[in-house]
């Protein structure tokens, strides 16, 4: 888990915090190494474990849980039909667990599996977490105060390095955002495309970035539509179908944006638009401006 932990806060998404070994952590690695200079193993070897060790944080710690972390509020297990998650007030996280888990970018049984199936989750209660909470939280006075909250809440830093160029790259499931010197400064692990919605290869660019949007359901847009279902308007939340963020880009209805389901990026399909966990659209809409080019390729 540290290793998940030390590249989850440099900005090389492991994918969920879990501890266990897979493909998004040897995606991970491979970043990292890339950016330090270091042969591309895919593996924790003595180089990449002398690199991250220079870095000396604890891999977990712990939290007092607070009445603001069980406020909510929460909306329970969410329908799957849009007509009916269309009757909600927002797309807002199920349970408290729901809620904690995208906070520190672990799942719930990685969470129970740190603490105990017995734990009360009440005010005051002590629990411990994976270590990614924020190192600043200086955002932008020009952002919205319920985004800022939002950024705080998904242990977003606001200090992220300014991306020149984005690449979205297929067949290694990752995007990665370069620096006007050409420098890999962060990667993240993607879900992109589909044989019915397949990746745009080209050179594309960021329109601009909508924070806890709607999402506008139109059956005529999704291969996998039910025969009658009408257009229906998802309210803002975690758990709408482009999570909490949105990254608009110059071909109609494709967009880089967040998910519901962090535990299935680069495991499913998309409807053919790139997508992020929470977390990780989050941070890189921090990166990123108006304008800024995106190569999507195979």
């Amino acid at each position: 888990m540290m290793a998940q932990v030390l590249l989850d806060r440099l900005g090389f998404g492991p994918g969920v915090i879990d501890g266990h070994s897979g493909m998004s952590l040897t995606n991970a690695l491979k970043g990292f190494q890339e950016a330090r200079g270091l042969p591309k193993s895919g593996t924790l070897d003595r180089a990449t474990a002398s690199a991250l060790s220079a870095y000396k944080l604890p891999a977990t710690i712990d939290v007092v849980l607070t009445r603001a972390d069980l406020a909510g509020p929460f909306f329970g297990p969410m329908p799957k039909e849009p007509a009916d998650q269309a009757k909600l007030p927002a797309m807002g996280y199920s349970n408290v667990m729901e809620l904690l888990s995208e906070r520190y970018h672990t799942t719930k049984a990685t969470l129970i599996a740190l603490n105990s199936p017995t734990t009360k989750l009440a005010p005051g209660v002590k629990i411990k977490v994976p270590n990614v909470r924020p190192a600043a939280t200086n955002y932008p006075s020009s952002l919205k105060p319920e985004w800022r909250a939002t950024l705080a809440g998904l242990s977003v830093s606001s200090d992220q390095p300014k991306a020149a160029k984005i690449v979205v790259d297929k067949s290694d499931k990752v995007l990665r955002a370069y620096d006007d010197q050409g420098k890999l400064i962060a990667q993240f692990p993607a879900t992109m495309g589909s044989q019915h919605d397949p990746l745009p290869i080209g050179r594309w660019k960021i329109q601009g970035v909508s924070t806890l949007p709607s999402f506008h359901y139109n059956p005529a847009l999704f291969w996998d539509a039910k025969p009658g279902d009408q257009k229906e308007t998802l309210k803002p939340g975690p758990n709408g179908p482009v999570g909490v963020v949105w990254m608009d880009l110059n071909k109609p209805h494709y967009g880089i944006h967040g998910t519901p389901n962090p535990e299935t990026i680069g495991r499913t399909e998309s409807h053919g638009c790139i997508r992020l966990s929470n977390w990780d659209a989050a941070r890189l809409s921090l990166m990123v401006k108006p304008g800024t080019p995106a190569v999507f390729q195979l």
